[in-house]
């Protein structure tokens, strides 16, 4: 049966979307399931699967057009089927015969597996996904032993087992198909890691020629956005610094708490509270500029910069300044999971008033974090460092953090921002103030 394709509503707020990426062309096969396009907004890009299974008999809306949300972009039937009703109904030109597939078609590419650049529709049981998902395999490198190359559990265990004995890491196993590095030739004992195959290949490509990647979706909005901020705002970075002994105390008195509830604190979930508590207070870090007024916004939405393959992406947590560590732990994990699984919605992605950017789990003590527009500031946040300081006239060891607060000086002043961040540090040395 004849299927339309339409433009996906991402979120309550999209209106329209762009094609930024066919993954299949007119007279391909696609089965039900397979991801089939790339949409992108004004901040987000996400995949679309394919509702049916057949042939892309039509594209109404080309890669790089526009079209509003449930508006016909597509059209998948099988070869001989007549979609001149479909054709007609979604206003496009209706040639004379519709009953046989265009003569300029592609040949239908083989049903086994179809990957590009990493991404794709791969054959594979529920089982087999789930156990590859749990043990950070992707299902690109592995080879199916099922119906018409169909992967299922026990080829992912294979792969293990078989990366497990040569000792290599599954994202290294992916990286080194990437760069065309032979495993082989890495000489070493313990576990061939992502950084051992990077290393391989920048000495085999040191004489080769330079190579030429298209931009993600992901990448471009980002790359926009960042200009955008950059040419918008005039920006000023304040740093100071914290002292994590009791923030390290608090977070190891509740973790086990919280575990039992099925949420995993981070130090991210506990910062964006006491980010929440300090909004409240200092309302103008928690406004936006719209060109001709500024917009105090009664919420603190405190958005969380997730770190992906192909960029960055920042989900918030909506009116963080009402909510528990505990739901805040909770909401944080399931959008960071579905941030990693290209599921987030627009709705999840916009709104944000404030903006938390950790570098910490790098060793990073201190950067100036770009702001994320229309927002007025967002914080960096930096490694926990021993560091020999003098407490009470003694000298200590204790775990010092950076904060770097970056601030778009047509709202905040130097001075608000530093009595901004004087209130977080104030809180992350004593975090019991959460409770007042």
């Amino acid at each position: 049966m004849a299927t339309l394709v339409t433009m996906p509503k991402l979120g309550l707020t999209m209106t329209e979307g762009t094609v930024s990426k066919w993954y299949k062309a007119e007279g391909e096969r696609v089965e039900q399931g397979e991801i089939l396009l790339e949409v992108s907004t004004d901040k987000i890009t996400n995949e679309v699967e394919a509702p049916a299974g057949g042939v892309v008999r039509k594209i109404l809306v080309e890669q790089g057009g526009s079209a509003g949300v449930t508006a016909p972009i597509a059209i998948i039937a099988e070869e001989n089927e007549d979609i001149g009703v479909l054709l007609s109904e979604s206003g496009a030109e209706v040639p004379e015969s519709t009953a046989e597939p265009k003569a300029e078609a592609k040949p239908e590419k083989s049903r086994e597996l179809n990957v590009e650049a990493g991404r794709g529709f791969i054959k594979a049981s529920p089982a087999a996904k789930k156990y590859a998902r749990d043990n950070g395999v992707d299902l690109s490198m592995v080879k199916g032993t099922g119906p018409e190359g169909r992967i299922v559990e026990k080829d992912v265990y294979a792969y293990l087992q078989d990366n497990r004995a040569k000792k290599v890491s599954p994202v290294a196993a992916k990286v080194a198909k990437e760069f065309g590095v032979d495993l082989e030739s890495i000489d070493k004992e313990s576990r061939i890691m992502k950084d051992d195959v990077l290393a391989a290949a920048r000495k085999t490509t040191a004489a080769a020629e330079d190579r030429r990647v298209a931009p993600s979706g992901m990448r471009r909005v980002i790359a926009e956005r960042m200009s955008q901020s950059w040419h918008t705002a005039p920006m000023v970075t304040l740093n100071i610094e914290v002292d994590a002994s009791q923030l390290k105390s608090f977070r190891a008195s509740l973790k086990d708490a919280c575990e039992a509830h099925g949420a995993k604190l981070s130090f991210n979930d506990i910062i964006i509270k006491i980010c929440a508590k300090a909004l409240m207070e200092y309302p103008m870090v928690n406004a936006s500029f719209d060109g001709e007024e500024i917009i105090l916004h009664g919420n603190a939405n405190v958005g969380l910069a997730v770190a992906l393959d192909g960029g960055l992406i920042v989900p918030n947590v909506k009116a963080a300044q009402t909510k528990s560590l505990l739901e805040i732990a909770a909401e944080t994990d399931q959008l960071v999971e579905k941030a990693k699984n290209n599921r987030l919605t627009k709705d999840e992605i916009s709104g944000g008033t404030f903006t938390v950017t950790n570098l910490g789990m790098f060793g990073i003590t201190t950067f100036t974090p770009i702001i994320n527009q229309p927002e007025s500031a967002i914080l960096g946040v930096n490694a926990m460092v021993d560091r020999p300081v003098v407490v009470n006239g003694e000298v200590v060891v204790r775990p010092i953090m950076n904060l770097s607060l970056t601030i778009d000086h047509r709202m905040i002043d130097g001075a608000d921002g530093a009595k901004f961040l004087a209130r977080v540090k104030e809180i992350m040395e004593n975090p019991v103030l959460l409770l007042l």
